[in-house]
């Protein structure tokens, strides 16, 4: 497994070793000694989940607070989104930044989202499956979240607006000057 720093300290793209043969192929998905190994970052993984989506669902920006703050470990069983993540730590040199990764079911990497980031995605194919790993447990009253389309973001989501589905939560989230952090 190889463990990439993105331009985001602290965030992670993760490519597995995939072994393939005339059967199929065979991955480590994760292993918790060589992650922290190779990022200086202890983790304990506590929560598991998983959502299906079709195609242009965005679900975005979402972040826990405070004690809830959550890293995860993201990544896609079937079809493909671009996976974003922004820095939201008041403290660093990249606050407000954000990434943009394409994670697929056929190039299997997986993003690893530290605590103090807003986290989402677009489903880019007519199905996904889509499955991260959570270090602490969800909480609604820690929920945070920023408007997808915030212009001081400017997000690239792929795909046209009038392609991109959003549930009426997400669309009443508040651009990032009046987010809750």
């Amino acid at each position: 497994m190889k463990v990439l720093e993105t331009r985001l300290s602290g965030c992670f793209l993760l490519e597995p070793a995939v072994f393939e043969d005339d059967r199929g192929y065979f991955m480590e998905t994760y292993n918790q000694e060589r992650f922290e190994k190779a990022s200086g970052i202890q983790i304990n993984f506590v929560q598991d989940n998983q959502s299906y989506s079709k195609k242009g669902v965005v679900r975005a920006l979402h972040y826990q607070t405070g004690d809830f703050a959550q890293a995860k470990l993201v990544r896609v069983l079937r079809g493909e989104v671009m996976d974003v993540a922004v820095d939201l730590r008041p403290d660093s040199d990249t606050f407000g930044q954000h990434i943009s990764v394409l994670l697929s079911a056929s190039n299997k990497k997986q993003l690893f989202i530290p605590r103090g980031f807003a986290h989402g995605f677009v489903a880019l194919s007519d199905h996904v499956d889509f499955f991260y790993k959570c270090d602490n447990f969800y909480n609604k009253e820690a929920e945070g979240g920023i408007i997808y389309n915030d212009p001081s973001l400017n997000i690239d989501w792929k795909l046209p607006s009038e392609q991109l589905l959003v549930s009426e939560k997400d669309l009443l989230l508040p651009k990032l000057e009046r987010a809750r952090l």
